[in-house]
């Protein structure tokens, strides 16, 4: 399938990257420092989700401020202990789009939009080497996936009509975000079945994506 766009908006845990083994690492000590029983914490969903939901899950809304700092404070803190890594065809594909582009064509607009706290969205950027020109993270918006605010905000920042976005996300809460801002998608069966997956197209992670810049934008080629 061939999509053409003006912006391309990642997701960032699942998508470009991969933390999941840190992911599980922190939370599962944090759940201990707060007494959160295991068949509580284990019927959580993880992904996807800011920490502020998933901690009001799991705790009085007394102490859930305190507890989100504390999990933002060991998720930063782990990012160097291992388990932050890239995902196949997130290299090359961020390569092309950071590189200059050809005689006639316009240089690509892309951003990272993400659930997680800015801290800790650029520390794990950082740690695989990935330097987006636009991150738009928890604390920007009021409102996060499955509501559309946090894509429209990227656009807006952009500069990109939102039917001018394609979006690339693994997960159902982000993809339900894309849609209902009016912009088409593209998933990827890194953490959830494809039958789960709503999208415009489908594809293994992102290697089954190319890119080639333009006078109109952005040419998206997909198929694994």
């Amino acid at each position: 399938m061939m999509l053409s766009a003006d912006a391309l908006l990642f997701d960032n845990d699942g998508t470009l990257l991969s933390s999941m083994e840190s992911v599980v690492r922190c939370w599962t000590r944090w759940a201990g420092e707060y007494g959160v029983p295991a068949e509580d914490f284990a019927r959580v969903e993880l992904h996807g989700r800011t920490a502020g939901e998933i901690i009001a899950d799991l705790l009085p809304a007394a102490e859930v401020p305190g507890a989100r700092r504390r999990i933002e404070q060991l998720e930063v803190e782990d990012v160097a202990g291992g388990g932050v890594v890239l995902l196949p065809g997130t290299a090359a594909l961020v390569a092309a789009l950071s590189a200059p582009p050809a005689p006639g064509a316009v240089p690509a607009r892309w951003a990272v939009v993400t659930s997680a706290a800015r801290p800790l969205a650029e520390a794990r950027l950082r740690e695989v080497g990935v330097e987006p020109p636009l991150v738009v993270a928890a604390e920007d918006v009021v409102r996060g996936k499955p509501d559309p605010e946090p894509f429209l905000l990227a656009a807006r920042k952009l500069g990109v009509a939102p039917d001018r976005c394609v979006v690339f996300e693994d997960a159902p809460a982000g993809l339900a975000a894309a849609r209902a801002a009016g912009m088409r998608a593209v998933a990827l069966t890194t953490t959830h079945a494809r039958e789960q997956l709503r999208a415009d197209a489908v594809v293994t992670d992102l290697s089954g994506v190319s890119v080639r810049l333009t006078a109109d934008g952005v040419e998206i080629h997909t198929g694994d």
